[in-house]
């Protein structure tokens, strides 16, 4: 396998970001699927502003992109990114998050805002 090495740097800033037990889920669930901030607002209990912090953390360091649909806003891991493939070997390392996403259906609550 041919990959770029990140500088200490990078290194450094992704895994400052992912220390963070919140953020680190977001992007867990995001590879299983995109998302909508109020998804995210109902499988942690937390508010708007809240999530949307450390969303837009995740957005200023590439590693998470939106997708504008109507008024809601979907996000997704940004698989572009130069970082991405270590993104993914860190995410490799940590249990799926799927049954938060699975329990969010089955309370009715998937895509509340949509």
């Amino acid at each position: 396998m041919n990959q770029q090495q990140l500088s200490i740097e990078q290194a450094t800033v992704i895994l400052k970001l992912l220390a963070d037990k919140t953020r680190l889920t977001i992007v867990k669930l995001l590879q299983e699927q995109d998302c909508c901030v109020c998804e995210f607002v109902e499988i942690f209990q937390v508010s708007q502003p809240s999530i949307s912090q450390h969303l837009r953390k995740l957005r200023d360091a590439d590693i998470v992109k939106e997708d504008r649909r109507g008024q809601w806003i979907f996000y997704s891991i940004n698989t572009e990114n130069s970082t991405f493939s270590f993104i993914e070997q860190v995410l490799s390392q940590i249990p799926s998050q799927k049954e938060k996403l699975i329990e969010l259906e089955r309370s009715g609550k998937r895509i509340t805002c949509c």
